[in-house]
């Protein structure tokens, strides 16, 4: 028991000595370190104190270098800055000078011109004092010729006017006839060559159309079937298709008119498909026009398109091919209207190519001359106006539109081509058997023929002979001379031109004679 507590005791004895002396070197160990770590840190701080000064001595360097840089380029901004005051100074020294030169020349001028002006003043009062006593010594002379001649200056001057007013007049009428004539020799023969080589070269194909459709029926049974219980299938054709359907005792045959060549059309393609198909009542009529009217509308663009490709006209708006398309159902005085644009289109190809022109431009412009009769529009414009507006819309060429518009002379014309329109146009119309012309306008073109040219001073009698294609005045040859007759056949003619409408061309023929009568008693 005693050892085992010595033992107890011993080992407890033996843990603090060792606690102890394992403090004291733990003290010992730390203290070793925290003087080293001290003297790290101090090595550190020196390091870093040398760093900053470094540091502090390269930007010391840096900001001197920038301020020398900058004081530099102070100093160059500022002498060039003192350059260009001295310069500034200079200019304003110049100018100065310059200004006070001009100063002392204009002083020099005004007294220069203040000595010209009085001398010039003087010099109008002399003229002045001179040109009255002119005046005084024209007057006492004018005086003295009136008293001589016993005419007044008024009715001298009067006299000369009036004499050489005549003299001139009867020069103008000579040198008119002459440069006529002159005119005519070197131009009508080459303008008759080219206007029969054009008419030789096209060839017409229809003459006159009438107002009236014929449709032919196998028996006169199926007038009964058109006509209806009570008219009513007539009626509504009539109502569908906006034409008179005449039915009369004439053998089969059905008389279809209107004034409008389309309904005309859509009313024969309707009563024969209603024919062949035997149904014929008010809802099946109805029916068929409203489908033979979309054929029509279809069967007039692909005319129109037919039309542009054989005359080789290209880029036409389609709008424009429509209205080709509707003139070959449209007449103008019975001439179908299509076939007198393609003939006045051809016409106009072959006058531009002789006379050198653009033969392209010369067709648009004859195959389009007619598109206002075609309009659906009403309008109170004459149809040359109307096309030429239509022809603008539709952003056609300038000179084919003026030509459309001259074409009747209701606008002036400005480029060649018009004139070859009008002419063509002409040629086509008035050819024989090409239009019907009523009676009463005849008469009534013919009388206003004769009453234009009794409108003049000097005419006796007056005869329109040759259809109207001639007009012989007869004149007092008492008071018309024979250069005033030349001059009134010229100025009939042109009255003609301006106010007239007519077909060809009119020739106008001035008669004075002078008869001397005595009786032998």
């Amino acid at each position: 028991m005693s050892d085992y507590l010595l033992v107890i005791i011993g080992l407890a004895i033996g843990v603090g000595v060792g606690f102890f002396i394992g403090k004291s070197m733990m003290k010992k160990t730390l203290a070793d370190h925290e003087e080293e770590g001290n003297k790290k840190a101090q090595e550190i701080i020196r390091i870093a104190q040398s760093n900053a000064e470094n540091i502090k001595k390269d930007k010391m360097l840096e900001a001197k270098e920038h301020f020398l840089k900058l004081k530099s380029e102070f100093e160059d901004d500022a002498n060039q800055k003192k350059n260009t005051i001295i310069q500034n100074e200079q200019k304003v020294r110049q100018m100065q000078q310059q200004v006070t030169q001009q100063l002392e020349q204009t002083k020099r001028l005004e007294s220069e011109l203040t000595a010209k002006n009085t001398k010039l003043s003087e010099q109008i009062e002399l003229a002045n004092k001179k040109r009255e006593e002119a005046e005084k010594m024209h007057q006492q002379q004018v005086s003295q010729l009136e008293k001589i001649a016993n005419l007044t200056a008024e009715q001298a001057k009067q006299q000369l006017v009036d004499a050489l007013k005549q003299e001139a007049e009867a020069k103008a009428s000579s040198f008119i006839k002459q440069s006529i004539e002159e005119a005519k020799l070197s131009a009508t023969k080459e303008a008759k060559k080219v206007v029969i080589e054009t008419i030789q070269r096209t060839a017409a194909e229809q003459a006159i159309e009438n107002c009236v459709s014929v449709f032919n029926i196998e028996s006169d049974e199926i007038k009964g079937k058109i006509i209806g219980r009570e008219g009513r299938n007539i009626r509504a054709l009539e109502a569908a298709t906006g034409v008179e359907i005449i039915v009369d005792d004439t053998p089969e045959a059905i008389v279809i008119s209107s004034f409008d060549p389309v309904r005309r059309e859509v009313a024969r393609l309707s009563m024969h498909r209603l024919v062949q198909d035997g149904r014929i009542h008010p809802a099946r009529i109805e029916e068929i026009v409203n489908k033979t009217r979309k054929d029509i509308d279809n069967e007039i663009i692909e005319i129109g398109e037919r039309t542009v490709i054989d005359l080789g006209i290209h880029g036409l708006h389609p709008e424009l091919i429509r209205m080709v398309g509707r003139m070959r159902f449209r007449s103008s005085y019975g001439q179908n209207l299509l076939q007198h644009s393609r003939e006045v289109a051809k016409l106009c190809a072959t006058m531009a190519a002789e006379m050198g022109l653009n033969v392209k431009l010369a067709k648009r412009a004859g195959l389009l001359h007619d598109i206002g009769k075609v309009n659906h529009e009403e309008s109170d414009l004459p149809h040359a106006i109307l096309g030429m507006e239509m022809a603008k819309k539709y952003k056609e060429n300038p000179e084919v539109c003026n030509a459309i518009g001259a074409h009747h002379d209701e606008i002036e014309m400005t480029s060649l081509i018009s004139p070859i329109v009008q002419v063509c146009d002409a040629i086509s119309g008035s050819r024989p058997g090409a239009r019907r012309e009523m009676m009463e306008s005849y008469a009534r073109r013919l009388r206003d023929l004769e009453d234009l040219a009794l409108s003049f001073k000097g005419v006796e009698k007056c005869y329109a002979i040759q259809a109207g294609r001639e007009l012989r005045v007869i004149v007092d040859a008492e008071n018309i001379s024979d250069d005033d007759a030349g001059m009134m056949s010229f100025n009939i003619s042109q009255r003609i031109e301006k106010e007239m409408q007519y077909p060809g061309q009119i020739k106008v023929c001035v008669i004075r004679e002078m008869r001397a009568v005595n009786y032998a008693k």
